[in-house]
């Protein structure tokens, strides 16, 4: 009985990993070419995405990002991926995280559905104008890196001293009252706010988490349960059509990308089922260190600063 409620409950995330690792297994065979400067996809290598993709789903699950976060900077700064490769790479495997995470929240009714049509069609614009607007700056390694670099610093430094003051939310955002289901603002606002998110996901690939996340808290005066649900859905046709476009233009090494997301997935529904164990001031203070850490060593890279 409890295997039957276990494949109920999992149906989609069983189904979504069991396609995914056929994909990705039929795509390894067929030993994909990886671009120029980027490394070849040995057996330790494919071991460590999986791991790295599952600490991404984790990420997603736990804080409502994509897990970018995690799989860019490790794909750029120790596997050695172009600049340019990491960024298309990461938003084609979080399309995978978005779903698998976002289904988890669905299932936990932790997402506001108004929300994530509103944002999540405004965003595939901004999505356009961004992928476009990339176009221009992936021969310039250094400075897309610190335009990156740039991205994560904001939301590094706002989780950071959330943290380190413990606010609760209640106290951040009065209209966010205990018990709360559903995020207010006007369709307007919402679609604005999605389109400026999307061209920074079509620009620095990150799947727009660390945007949302705080916008939605700070901006909408969202709980902080429903926020992040509510982000991983409305990364979803971001990460479609950024990804997607991503991988039209040359920027992703699919198998890599596969072998990733296939860790994302099990990391994401592990994430959305325990997300409530956390205080999210804990959370917030943890990932805001590691934001500005990365924040650190993109920006560091741009002025000829290496930082291990």
């Amino acid at each position: 009985m409890s295997n039957v409620s276990f494949f109920s409950k999992y149906r989609f995330t069983i189904i979504l990993l069991i396609i995914m690792i056929v994909i990705t297994v039929f795509v390894l065979l067929q030993g994909q070419a990886p671009a120029v400067n980027v490394p070849q996809l040995t057996s330790s290598m494919i071991i460590i995405m999986v791991i790295v993709g599952l600490a991404a789903g984790l990420l997603g699950g736990w804080i409502g990002t994509g897990g970018c976060s995690v799989m860019l900077p490790v794909l750029h700064f120790w596997l050695g991926f172009p600049a340019a490769i990491a960024v298309g790479t990461t938003l084609f495997a979080v399309i995978f995280t978005a779903l698998s995470g976002g289904w988890g929240h669905f299932k936990q009714k932790n997402l506001d559905k108004r929300v994530t049509l509103w944002m999540g069609t405004a965003g595939i614009i901004g999505v356009i104008v961004g992928s476009w607007l990339f176009t221009f700056l992936y021969t310039k390694s250094e400075l897309l890196g610190f335009i990156i670099g740039i991205v994560f610093l904001w939301p590094a430094i706002r989780m950071i001293f959330e943290g380190i003051k413990g606010y609760r939310q209640s106290k951040s955002s009065p209209s966010a009252a205990p018990g709360q289901d559903s995020i207010k603002g006007h369709p307007a606002n919402l679609s604005i706010f999605g389109i400026i998110v999307g061209a920074l996901t079509g620009i620095v690939g990150l799947g727009g988490g660390y945007a949302l996340v705080p916008g939605l808290i700070y901006l909408f005066g969202a709980p902080v349960y429903i926020t992040m649900g509510t982000s991983l859905a409305v990364m979803v046709p971001m990460a479609v059509v950024g990804g997607g476009i991503k991988l039209a233009q040359g920027f992703v090494y699919l198998a890599a990308a596969l072998v990733l997301a296939t860790g994302t997935i099990v990391g994401a529904q592990i994430g959305a089922a325990t997300i409530k164990k956390f205080r999210p001031n804990t959370l917030k203070l943890i990932f805001g260190l590691y934001f500005l850490y990365v924040a650190v060593k993109f920006i560091g890279n741009f002025f000829g600063v290496h930082i291990w």
